[in-house]
């Protein structure tokens, strides 16, 4: 089983903020810091809010964060919320689907797999907040080093490609 991209995007918005409790984020930071799209990012966050995930604050010095304790996000919760199903195999056309057991042992499969994430918040993958906040840290230092910027589509590039 391979989690969507906009599931991995998810996690990595709530360990950033869950890692920067303490002060709101921007989505042109999160993505820098990540190197991933921001407008892609914007959608995540979107939808991280409706859900009840994500709280936005509007105005000058606005931004993300929690919306609760990341000890009370379960990451079951989550993957369950941004995964559109976890129908590993369609079986509705095929030939042998009546008698046979492969669907029994996916849906099984599955369900152990949910359960292990249900054991995990995002407080659990966030265990070494300082590690991360450094890592971070570098992240920033190395985009104003060389001078890159991530623009829209998640490519890095220079600052004499943007004139």
């Amino acid at each position: 089983m391979k989690l969507t991209r906009y599931t991995d995007y998810a996690l990595r918005v709530l360990i950033h903020l869950a890692v920067h409790e303490n002060e709101l984020a921007s989505i042109g930071r999160i993505a820098s810091r990540y190197l991933i799209s921001q407008n892609h990012l914007m959608k995540v966050v979107q939808d991280l809010s409706r859900a009840g995930f994500v709280e936005t604050i509007r105005g000058r010095n606005g931004g993300l964060r929690l919306a609760r304790p990341a000890a009370e996000i379960n990451v079951g919760d989550l993957v369950r919320h941004t995964e559109g199903g976890f129908d590993l195999v369609e079986c509705g056309g095929c030939v042998i689907a009546p008698a046979c057991g492969l669907p029994r042992v996916l849906a099984e499969a599955t369900k152990a797999f949910l359960a292990t994430l249900d054991r995990y918040t995002i407080a659990d993958l966030s265990t070494r907040p300082a590690d991360l906040r450094a890592l971070f840290a570098l992240r920033d230092t190395d985009a104003a080093v060389s001078g890159d910027v991530l623009d829209s589509d998640g490519v890095t590039m220079s600052d004499d490609q943007h004139s």
